[in-house]
């Protein structure tokens, strides 16, 4: 079965840097875009950035261009966000996603915290 496992969260200071990971598997990977999504408490889920399936397209929200990358590798199966110069706004609960047979797959989350 399909099945998205986060990793790499915490917390971290204003500033600081972390590198989210995505382990993916129960599908082909590398045919699949890969999407990471953020909700904190009181908001709606945002769409943070996009990865086409061969990793030559990228999207990312306004709030994060410039500060968030988005990668993967296809021989893992791992879909990655680094994120720079993180900002207490950035605080919420990260989401791997992927679009298959007309539904989304979403993984467990992981927690991002920035704070001083």
């Amino acid at each position: 079965q399909v099945q998205l496992v986060e990793s790499g969260g915490g917390l971290v200071q204003p500033g600081g840097s972390l590198r989210l990971s995505c382990a993916a598997s129960g599908f082909t990977f590398s045919i699949v875009a890969m999407r990471w999504y953020r909700q904190s408490p009181g908001k709606e889920r945002e769409l943070v950035a996009t990865i086409s399936a061969a990793g030559g397209t990228t999207h990312y929200a306004d709030s994060v261009k410039g500060r968030f990358t988005i990668s993967r590798d296809n021989t893992k199966n791992t879909v990655h966000l680094q994120m720079n110069s993180l900002k207490p706004e950035d605080t919420a609960k990260y989401y791997c996603n992927a679009p298959l047979y007309n539904r989304d797959y979403w993984g467990q989350g992981t927690q991002v915290t920035v704070s001083a």
